[in-house]
């Protein structure tokens, strides 16, 4: 594992934010994230290719919908759980994820 690259995708604020999230949550839809961030789409995508890079995420196409999950065989990632989870910094208004609501 590059842990150069794992620390510097999660030396971004958002890229964090995303992580704590799925933490949260088991899986979010691309669209979860733009409503939560109310960022655009390619500016996500941008972060998410780059948690993925780094091998602390996963995802799967269903239809036209992307779903993110946190890549539980990452052994540093799950070593730094405990960190991530106190992470405080962290709001996005008590924005509800609605299960089984398509986007």
């Amino acid at each position: 594992m590059d842990l150069i690259k794992i620390f510097s995708a999660l030396s971004e604020k958002i890229r964090l934010d995303i992580i704590t999230l799925l933490l949260e949550n088991e899986e979010l839809c691309v669209c979860d994230f733009i409503r939560i961030f109310k960022i655009s789409q390619p500016r996500l995508s941008f972060h998410l290719k780059i948690l993925r890079d780094a091998n602390l995420v996963r995802h799967r196409k269903v239809g036209k919908w992307v779903y993110y999950s946190i890549n539980d065989e990452n052994e540093i990632l799950n070593a730094i759980k405990p960190f991530i989870k106190g992470y405080k910094n962290f709001s996005y208004g008590g924005f509800c994820i609605e299960r089984d609501k398509s986007c």
